[in-house]
């Protein structure tokens, strides 16, 4: 199938004004956050939501409402026929289109590798091997005496025989949060506490899922370069959500920022990891992103949140809005 063949068809439709629209409404979210100075993560990630989810029904709905929206008519008038620019030549002669391809491509390349498939292997490397790892049997005292002192449900603890710090949670039918014998020795106290309120954070925003349909609709845009990147924003929101949740449990912010700062920054840069190796460069550029964003969360913690939780319907109704109408004479 040529290029031309491509872009006019269902399929190609449809995945050129996705991308042009999640390109319209990432941009109208971000002027939103600076404009209305948006520090909440709540809010912050109700907007992310939009450049994430309206791009997936963009496309289907505007054609439903107007059927001539495709027509030469229309797109005479548009603010920006994707057509146009596709058909344009660069030397070679290469149109456009062939750039866009390639993105598409890369993207699908990227989703695949970082995110489908270590979820799927992961997935079934635990169903058909089980836990490697020793559990300790009956929990540890520090971490019941830690518990004990948190206004919330108590989920079940346990163990793992690890001189890594680990900490993670499970949100079955029987929430439970699991960490290692190395993050004993690592964290204080209060410290220990505070991980272990921001892991049933994450457990009680489990109870009302919001990243799961998300990350379908994700799936669904597995083209897109810009819904990729809002999608990981949105997740890096979650973890300042749970943060501010884990710090009103506690209240003490600062020792959840000690937690962070010991268990992700207190380690060297890994060895070897030169250019030479596109794969070390890869990794390098995950390392430095995460550390960027870890970071991030203990000035929020160490500052006090920007703005409380909830609120700011009317700024997501006007983004919105701005997003629909603009969108529509995207084509």
């Amino acid at each position: 199938m040529s290029l031309s063949h491509f872009f006019s068809s269902l399929a190609g439709l449809y995945a050129t004004q996705a991308f042009f629209h999640s390109l319209v409404a990432g941009a109208v979210v971000e002027i939103a956050i600076l404009s209305f100075r948006l520090g909440s993560p709540f809010v912050r990630q109700r907007l992310l939501l939009i450049a994430i989810v309206f791009p997936a029904f963009s496309f289907p709905l505007y054609q439903l409402a107007d059927p001539a929206r495709g027509s030469v008519y229309f797109r005479m008038g548009a603010l920006f026929d994707s057509s146009r620019w596709i058909h344009m030549e660069l030397p070679g002669p290469v149109p456009l289109g062939a750039v866009l391809v390639i993105i598409f491509l890369v993207t699908t390349i990227v989703f695949l590798a970082q995110e489908l498939l270590p979820i799927l292997r992961h997935t079934f490397a635990s169903r058909k091997d089980g836990p490697s790892i020793e559990v300790r049997e009956g929990g540890d005292p520090a971490v019941r005496e830690a518990l004990e002192a948190l206004p919330v449900e108590k989920p079940e603890s346990h163990i793992l025989e690890d001189e890594d710090p680990v900490i993670f949670s499970s949100t079955g039918k029987k929430p439970s949060i699991y960490l290692s014998s190395g993050l004993l020795k690592v964290l204080r106290g209060e410290e220990l506490q505070a991980a272990l309120a921001h892991e049933i954070a994450h457990i009680l925003r489990s109870r009302r899922p919001f990243l799961l349909p998300v990350f379908f609709l994700r799936i669904v845009m597995f083209f897109n370069p810009v819904v990729l990147v809002e999608f990981r924003r949105s997740v890096q929101e979650d973890e300042k959500i749970c943060d501010e949740m884990a710090a009103s449990f506690t209240k003490k912010p600062l020792d959840l920022a000690g937690a962070l700062r010991k268990l992700y920054l207190g380690g060297e840069p890994l060895p070897g990891a030169g250019t030479k190796d596109g794969r070390k460069v890869a990794d390098r550029i995950e390392e430095y992103s995460h550390r960027l964003n870890i970071e991030s969360r203990i000035s929020r913690l160490e500052k006090g949140p920007a703005s409380g939780p909830g609120g700011e319907w009317p700024v997501f109704l006007l983004t919105l809005g701005a997003v629909i109408v603009i969108n529509y004479f995207i084509v």
